[in-house]
């Protein structure tokens, strides 16, 4: 059977969310369902995931099953509890690995224990202090979610469970980067995620079919759609470089901010962890409740659907030609402002959704972050250099801390 590398990220309680952020991109995919009598993946679907998972991964790899929603814990335990037999029962002996991304509303002492019990690594969504956090992170009655979201992550904490945080970047909480820093270093969170808010409001032709936000091929150079939540590029890019300086100078080594680490193997030269600024993209599916698999977790759009996993094999999608051209258009479809950028083997013009802004040629297929990342990318490049050296020679990085400026450039 052919096999691949990908990641397929399964939502088995589709958009289904406890959960009503008003930032979300996903939980209006509502719209391509219906009235569904319940959104919950059938025993019959999930038991089709996991065998196909485990043919489609080259044998040398461990088969990853990423769990993702909407929210998935409102399908509660016993529905992972099967997932993990399943798995185990088609594996064949062969080693698997789980993630769980999840809101934490819902995670108790028992779901825990049993991330602790099966080496899941869980992503636990929390973007800062309670009056950050609770601004957009509420539920549908309207009450605020931070004080769950903190419980969890002590249940998490006390059972060793290994785990990371994503932190969400909106218009507002741009401007708290050392706040939010602090906050998540006082908590204990050594792993944090930091992802940026870019949505735009739908125009005629989503809106005709039911979603408020635009989707990946609307028109471009649309920025006065952009959402008001959404941040803006300048203050995307002084938000990173607030957390590279407080991380630079106190935790360099100890605290693991992922997106300094993707721009630091990126500049030496190693394979990314993330799609992101890969100079292509292809191999990072979404599967739905109901088995249907989508290009990208941002293109979950019946234009973008590659098959079922009843089915279709994953990997047949994922080297499908149809596929391997959507993975392609990320860098050929590149303005020349892009290859022309000095930044370009860090950032390979980020995500394809957020390519809507015009050039000052009025090339089409700018990001709207270009200029967060070029001042991001521009302040870190001359500090990546020391620390790759450092980390090259096997040299301890503590001594960055109290290098100044002046003494990095002079490196150069």
């Amino acid at each position: 059977m052919t096999t691949a590398q990908f990641h397929m990220l399964a939502k088995p309680s589709g958009p289904a969310c406890n959960l009503d952020c008003d930032y979300c991109f996903y939980l209006e995919k509502e719209a391509l369902y219906p009235r569904p009598a319940k959104r919950r993946m059938t025993p019959e679907v999930l038991e089709a995931y996991v065998r196909n998972v485990i043919a489609s991964t080259p044998p040398e790899a461990a088969p990853l099953f990423a769990w993702q929603g909407g929210e998935p814990s409102l399908l509660g335990l016993p529905f992972f509890e099967e997932a993990l037999r399943l798995q185990k029962r088609h594996a064949g002996g062969r080693r698997v690995t789980n993630t769980f991304q999840t809101n934490g509303t819902l995670i108790d002492e028992d779901w825990a224990r049993f991330f602790a019990d099966n080496e899941v690594l869980v992503g636990l969504s929390l973007d800062g202090p309670a009056e950050i956090h609770d601004r957009y992170r509420r539920y549908r009655s309207g009450a605020p979610s931070h004080h769950q979201v903190m419980v969890a992550l002590e249940h998490l904490q006390r059972h060793a469970v290994e785990y990371n945080v994503l932190t969400c970047v909106d218009r507002h909480s741009a401007r708290h980067p050392q706040a939010i820093y602090a906050f998540h270093k006082a908590h204990g969170v050594r792993f944090i995620q930091f992802t940026p808010v870019v949505e735009r409001l739908a125009g005629a032709d989503y809106a005709a079919r039911g979603f408020d936000l635009e989707g990946p091929d609307g028109e471009a150079g649309a920025s006065s759609k952009v959402a008001p939540f959404a941040v803006q590029p300048e203050a995307w890019g002084d938000f990173l470089v607030g957390v590279f300086n407080r991380w630079r100078k106190a935790d360099i080594g100890e605290v693991f901010v992922m997106n300094l680490e993707w721009a630091l193997a990126a500049f030496m030269g190693h394979p990314g962890a993330v799609c992101l600024h890969q100079k292509q993209c292809g191999h990072a599916l979404a599967s739905e409740y109901d088995g249907e698999v989508y290009s990208c977790d941002h293109y979950v759009y019946p234009e973008y659907r590659l098959g079922n996993l009843a089915r279709d094999s994953i990997a047949d999608m994922v080297l499908s030609p149809r596929q391997e051209a959507f993975g392609r258009a990320k860098f050929e479809t590149l303005p020349g402002q892009c290859r022309s950028c000095d930044h370009l083997a860090l950032c390979w013009g980020g995500c394809p959704k957020h390519r809507f802004e015009r050039t000052r040629t009025g090339e089409a297929g700018l990001n709207y972050l270009c200029r967060g990342y070029a001042r991001y990318f521009g302040h870190i490049t001359p500090w990546l250099r020391v620390i790759a050296e450092r980390v090259s020679a096997g040299l301890p990085l503590e001594p960055v801390r109290t290098m100044t400026p002046s003494q990095v450039r002079a490196r150069a």
